[in-house]
C-alpha cells in the first residue's frame, strides 16, 4: 500500500534512508548469525561424517537385499561366543527364513543368534566411531542455562533466539523512522522476513541442515517470524488507510490496482494467522494445513503485483517452498504396508519390510494411508511417526501409531477389521501407503561414541527408545560401540502395555550379552493384575509410581566409571548421552535432572548430553 516511485528511500528525522537497502544489510546478518550457530556443530559433524557409513543413513529411504542365512545355533552358556559375521546378524526373512514370520521375529521371538565378531589391536580401533563433545559438554553451564525451563517446552535457549531475532528486526523498524507515521518502513522490513518464514515453514530447509536439526526443532522460530511478518504487514496496511481516511481519499487510493492486490495478500496473511492458532490446530488440523497452502499461495504473487520491486523476495521464498517440494518427491516412497492391532498398547503397528534402510535411529517419516477406509478426506492426511526399528532387518520399517485421535483411531478401526487369512498366520491387512522420509534424529550425535547411553521416554515414545536400542546393540555386536552402560526408563500409565513387548525386549536383552542393559518400566495407574516377577527376564523391572530419573542417571554415572571389563575397560570415558521422548512435560523434567548433576561428576563421566524427540504443531 505505497507508491513504489517512492519505495527505495524512507523519510526520517534524520533524513533519508534506503530502505530496501537497508533491509538487504539486515538479512545478510540475519545468515552470518546463523552461520555462527552452524559452526558450533562442525567439530561433531566432521567426526560423524568422517565414517563413510553415515553418509549413506539419514537421507533417502531405500530398499536393499538382506543376506539370509539359516541362523547358527546359539552355543550353550559355558562355552565362549561364536564368531558370527556381520551380515549373519539378522539372519531370518520376513517370509519365515529360519522358521520363524516377520510377526513372530520382530515382536514375539528372540535374535538370539546375535554373536560378535572378534577384533583386535587396530582393527578394533578403526571400527569405533570417533567421538566430539557438543558444545553443551564443553561448556556445561552455558548448557545448563539454555536448557532451563521457562515455561512447558519453552526454553532460555529458544527465548534468546527469538530475542535476538527481535532485537534485529527493532533496528530497520525504527532506525530514522516511526512506524506509526512512516509505514512505508515496516511494510519493506515485513516482505524481506517472507523468504526465512517460508523456508522455515518446509520440512527441507537449509538452515536445519546446516545446524543438523529438524524441521520441528526449528517450527517455533517458523511461528515467531510468521507473527513477526503478519504484525509488521497490520502495521503497514493500517498506516496508510488511516493516512488516506484522513486525507478523505480512501475510495480513490482502494481502487489502485497495486493496493487492491495489497488487500487481498493482507487478507490471506491474516486469515492463514487466525487458522493457525491452538485451537484450530487442535480442533480441525485439516483446516488448518489446507489453509496454510492456500494462502501461502495467494500470497506470493499477492505481494508481487503489489510491489514488483521486491520480487526477489518472493522468488526466494518461491525458490525454498519448490526445493522442499521437490526433495520431498524424492524423499517419498509407494509401498503395501502390513497393518495389526496391539490392543494393550492402543496402537496400529505397521510393518513395510521391502523398505528397510536409509534412516538412523531417532528418524521419523511422514506416512499417507491410500485406503476409502480411512474417510473421504483421511486418505490425503499426512503424519508423522518415528521408526521402531533399526534399519537392514528382516522386518523393515516399523511404525507404532497409537490411537490418539480420528486419524488414528480410523487407522486401528481399519486393522481390527484384519482377518486371519495373512500369508504370515497372523491378524494383519495389507494397505497402500505414501511414505515419506526420514526427517529429524539426533542430528550429529552418535549414540555408540558415548560411554553411556540412557533413553527415558514415555507412552508411545517407545518407538524412539526401540530403534535407539537394537541399533546400539548392533555396533556392539560388530565391535564398533564404546558403550558401556545402557538404561531405558519407561514411563506408561498401564502395565498392560508392557505384555506385548515384553519378547522383544527379552530378545534384545539376550542379544546384549557384551554390554549391560536394564530396562526399568514404571506405570501410574493401578491395575487388577500385573505380570509375575517370575515371568519377567533378568534385566527388566516393574515398579509403580512415576521414575526417579535423577537417580537413574546417578546410577549410570557411577556405572561408567566403574564397569569394564576386556577392551572396554582400557576406553577412554566419553560422556553419557540422555536421549528423551515423550509428552512434554517429561522432556522438561529430564533437562532439569541433566542440569542438576554435580559439576564434579560431569567431568569426570566425559560430560552429559541431551538429545529430545518433540513433535508439535
Amino acid at each position: 500500500m505505497s507508491d513504489p516511485t517512492v519505495l527505495q528511500t524512507s523519510p526520517g528525522t534524520g533524513g533519508t534512508v534506503d530502505a530496501l537497502g537497508l533491509v538487504f544489510h539486515v538479512d545478510i546478518f540475519i545468515l552470518a548469525v546463523g552461520a555462527v550457530f552452524a559452526l558450533a556443530t562442525l567439530p561433531q559433524a566432521f567426526a560423524r561424517l568422517s565414517r563413510g557409513v553415515e553418509w549413506r543413513h539419514g537421507h533417502i529411504l531405500r530398499s536393499t537385499r538382506l543376506d539370509y542365512r539359516r541362523p547358527r545355533r546359539r552355543p550353550p552358556p559355558r562355552s565362549p561366543p561364536i564368531p558370527v559375521p556381520p551380515q549373519e546378524l539378522y539372519a531370518t526373512s520376513s517370509t519365515g527364513h529360519g522358521g520363524v514370520t516377520s510377526e513372530e521375529s520382530h515382536t514375539y521371538v528372540s535374535h538370539t543368534n546375535l554373536i560378535r565378531r572378534p577384533s583386535t589391536g587396530k582393527s578394533a580401533a578403526k571400527l569405533l566411531p570417533p567421538h566430539v563433545r557438543a558444545w553443551s559438554a564443553v561448556l556445561p553451564q552455558l548448557g545448563n542455562l539454555l536448557r532451563y525451563r521457562l515455561d512447558s517446552g519453552f526454553s532460555v535457549g529458544q527465548a534468546l533466539v527469538l530475542g535476538l531475532y527481535s532485537a534485529i528486526l527493532i533496528y530497520p523498524v525504527f532506525l530514522k523512522s516511526n512506524p506509526f507515521t512512516d509505514p512505508l518502513r515496516t511494510g519493506i522490513v515485513a516482505m524481506s522476513q517472507i523468504p526465512l518464514v517460508y523456508m522455515l515453514g518446509t520440512k527441507n530447509n537449509l538452515l536445519g541442515v546446516f545446524l543438523a536439526i529438524g524441521y520441528e526443532k526449528l517450527n517455533y522460530i517458523h511461528r515467531y517470524a510468521g507473527m513477526v511478518l503478519i504484525l509488521l504487514s497490520n502495521v503497514h496496511a493500517i498506516g496508510y488507510i488511516y493516512e488516506w481516511v484522513f486525507q478523505g481519499k480512501l475510495s480513490v487510493y482502494l481502487n489502485e490496482p497495486s493496493n487492491k492486490w495489497a488487500l487481498v495478500a493482507l487478507v490471506a496473511i491474516d486469515t492463514l494467522y487466525l487458522l493457525s492458532t491452538s485451537f484450530w490446530r487442535r480442533k480441525a488440523y485439516n483446516l488448518f494445513f489446507g489453509s496454510h497452502i492456500i494462502c501461502f499461495i495467494i500470497f506470493l504473487p499477492a505481494v508481487y503485483a503489489h510491489q514488483p520491486v521486491v520480487l526477489h523476495y518472493v522468488l526466494a521464498a518461491a525458490a525454498a517452498y519448490g526445493l522442499d517440494h521437490i526433495l520431498r518427491l524424492l524423499k517419498t516412497r509407494l509401498f503395501y504396508g502390513r497393518i495389526r492391532p496391539i490392543p494393550d498398547l492402543s496402537m496400529t503397528r505397521i510393518e513395510i519390510p521391502e523398505l528397510n534402510a536409509g534412516w538412523r535411529p531417532g528418524q521419523h517419516v511422514r506416512i499417507r494411508v491410500l485406503s476409502s477406509a480411512m474417510g473421504w478426506i483421511g486418505w490425503a492426511e499426512v503424519h508423522p511417526f518415528t521408526i521402531a526399528t533399526m534399519a537392514k532387518t528382516p522386518e523393515g520399517l516399523v511404525l507404532m501409531c497409537k490411537n490418539a485421535g480420528g486419524w488414528t483411531r480410523k487407522l486401528y478401526e481399519m486393522a481390527k477389521l484384519a482377518g486371519y487369512g495373512s500369508e504370515d498366520g497372523g491378524m494383519s491387512r495389507s494397505v497402500l501407503m505414501m511414505v515419506e522420509g526420514p526427517y529429524g534424529g539426533p542430528g550429529h550425535s552418535v549414540f555408540a561414541s558415548y560411554s553411556a547411553a540412557v533413553l527415558v521416554v514415555g507412552g508411545s515414545g517407545i518407538t524412539f527408545a526401540l530403534s535407539a536400542l537394537q541399533d546400539l546393540v548392533r555396533v556392539d555386536l560388530e565391535g564398533a560401540s564404546r558403550v558401556k552402560v545402557i538404561e531405558l526408563v519407561w514411563s506408561i500409565q498401564d502395565p498392560s502395555s508392557l505384555t506385548p513387548l515384553l519378547p522383544q525386549f527379552t530378545a534384545i536383552l539376550q542379544q546384549s550379552i557384551y554390554t549391560p542393559l536394564h530396562i526399568s518400566v514404571h506405570y501410574t495407574r493401578a491395575a487388577d493384575t500385573l505380570p509375575s516377577k517370575a515371568s519377567l527376564p533378568p534385566g527388566i523391572t516393574l515398579t509403580a509410581g512415576r521414575p526417579r530419573i535423577g537417580k537413574v542417571l546417578d546410577a549410570v554415572i557411577q556405572r561408567t566409571m566403574t564397569y569394564g571389563s576386556g577392551v572396554k575397560a582400557a576406553m577412554d570415558i566419553t560422556g553419557v548421552i540422555v536421549g528423551v521422548c515423550g509428552p512434554v512435560g517429561l522432556g522438561d523434567e529430564v533437562a532439569q535432572v541433566v542440569s542438576s548433576v554435580d559439576a564434579s561428576r560431569r567431568w569426570a563421566v566425559g560430560g552429559i548430553e541431551m538429545h529430545e524427540e518433540t513433535f508439535g504443531w
